[in-house]
């Protein structure tokens, strides 16, 4: 079973959503998730949790988005993931929940594929 942390705050917008598709991502592939939803409502808890905003997805504790992983801006905003969108590409996801590296710019037609982007 993968651990997957999705930390957030109350009312986000995107938190249902992301859910789903960490969901919908892992039956595909063929793993089985383990989801606990954190929510935090302080800039002390988003530090604590490692929140570059919400929804902040993280597998096997690391966050999923790999350019993100270094960065410290932790906080009580939204998450806006490759394209300004409020939800993680799905390959990228793939890529996080399989242990395989994520190319964004591979020229992959398809988000969908047992072993992540091009592989």
């Amino acid at each position: 079973m993968i651990p997957v942390r999705v930390v957030y705050f109350e009312g986000c917008p995107n938190l249902k959503s992301s859910v789903e598709l960490i969901r919908e991502t892992a039956k595909e592939i063929g793993v089985e998730v383990a989801i606990d939803e954190v929510r935090v409502s302080t800039d002390e808890q988003a530090k604590a949790e490692r929140m570059l905003g919400s929804p902040t997805i993280q597998v096997r504790g690391i966050d999923i988005d790999p350019a993100a992983r270094s960065r410290t801006d932790y906080a009580m905003s939204c998450r806006v993931f490759d394209g300004n969108h409020g939800l993680p590409p799905r390959p990228m996801l793939i890529a996080a929940l399989t242990d395989t590296p994520y190319a964004p710019d591979c020229g992959c037609k398809s988000d969908t594929g047992s072993k992540g982007c091009c592989s």
